[in-house]
């Protein structure tokens, strides 16, 4: 399987698509959302993922669907896994 996307963490599209064009701080968010400011500030530094509280309440705070914020997280942990796990030694099941 070759994958030609870049991984992309959600915390960057938090940071780029949501916070910065409301210019609003992680503090602000973190406040709003009931989420401790530290996990936001390092959600939107790309220091931590994204977790399923969390995506429950961007998506209640920003209108979209949990899902929206889950699928950025695996689809960022697939496409960093695909780049660094290696299972070329693995043989496939054949099935007869």
């Amino acid at each position: 399987m070759t994958r030609m996307q870049v991984a992309v963490h959600p915390g960057e599209v938090l940071r780029e698509l949501y916070l910065a064009p409301l210019e609003m701080s992680t503090g602000t968010l973190a406040r709003r959302t009931g989420v401790p400011r530290t996990r936001m500030e390092r959600l939107c530094r790309e220091e931590v993922g994204l977790s399923v509280d969390t995506a429950f309440r961007l998506a209640r705070f920003f209108g979209t669907t949990p899902d929206y914020w889950a699928n950025l997280q695996k689809n960022y942990e697939l496409i960093k896994g695909a780049e660094e796990i290696d299972v070329s030694d693995i043989t496939p099941l054949e099935i007869a």
